[in-house]
């Protein structure tokens, strides 16, 4: 079965080093005690830089590997599967909140969403300069936090720094995919709403809802929302939803003991039969048959 990671197990995990917590940020150095080789769930962002060693596994399917000199970025929400690290890997992981991204990257967070969610680049790399230049920001960032003084306003200055570091670490990102900058000021509000929109996608548990309950819900019609999401990414808001749907009956079915009814109700479908139904003609067999594939 799955583990979900909050903030509030990894603080509480006994078998865990934390070197700094807030409400909105955990940092670690070892997280091979913590997460599940098979089957990891997180609610919130992971960010690890590799210093050294090999991991593997997948997200949402997506096999990835990491190795030195690389950075990679989970969203929440998503599902790690079959990680297996080398006896050598070496890291520094960070565990992030949504709210206090968003107060990092401002204006910018739409660009760290295109690069997330649709063009779903969750690995980095650096060369040695670049990484030198990442070190200098956590070598900082120890000495704020191992500072025992009771510093005025220590946590406004270790959430200066990260958002120092979020900033460059955008700006890397956005280098790898340059189109994703490519935005004039006449679809800045249509980006803002779309951001929005999947902000929205990723916190709801009861995915199965129509366009238009989204669209009240953002205070615009169906066809604005999902003009703008095809605009913004390709794909229109009913693709959106059905995408997020699917992953979540995955992994409900592939890695949870709660049952089709449960499913069912948690996802906010009508009834079993319809739940059926709508597993059969997406992923060719029965929601009995997906779970024990």
């Amino acid at each position: 079965m799955s583990e979900e990671i909050t903030l509030q197990t990894i603080t509480n995990d006994k078998r865990i080093s934390v070197e700094y917590s807030d409400d909105d940020i955990v940092i670690i150095d070892n997280v091979r005690n913590l997460v599940d080789p098979q089957v990891t769930r997180m609610n919130m962002h992971l960010l690890t830089i590799c210093t050294g060693g090999r991991a593997h596994g997948s997200i949402n399917g997506q096999e990835i590997e990491l190795h030195k000199n690389q950075v990679a970025v989970c969203p929440p929400n998503v599902t790690l599967t079959n990680l297996m690290v080398s006896p050598d890997f070496d890291f520094k992981a960070m565990f992030f909140t949504t709210r206090i991204l968003q107060s990092f990257l401002r204006e910018k967070m739409n660009l760290w969403n295109k690069v997330m969610y649709i063009h779903h680049l969750h690995v980095v790399s650096m060369n040695d300069a670049e990484m030198t230049y990442y070190s200098h920001f956590y070598e900082m960032l120890r000495m704020i936090i191992d500072n025992k003084d009771d510093a005025p306003f220590k946590t406004e200055v270790i959430q200066a720094l990260l958002r120092a570091a979020f900033l460059a670490l955008c700006g890397r990102m956005v280098l790898e995919r340059p189109d994703v900058a490519a935005e004039d000021h006449a679809t800045k509000a249509s980006t803002s709403l779309f951001q929005r929109f999947l902000h929205l996608l990723s916190l709801t548990q009861e995915k199965h809802r129509t366009v238009e309950s989204y669209a009240s819900e953002l205070c615009v019609s169906a066809k604005y929302l999902s003009a703008v999401c095809k605009k913004a990414s390709g794909k229109t808001a009913n693709e959106w939803i059905t995408e997020h749907v699917l992953e979540e009956i995955r992994y409900q079915l592939c890695h949870t003991d709660h049952s089709i009814k449960q499913i069912c109700a948690m996802l906010g479908f009508p009834n079993p039969s319809f739940f059926g139904k709508y597993v059969r003609d997406h992923f060719g067999m029965t929601p009995v048959q997906l779970r024990q594939s």
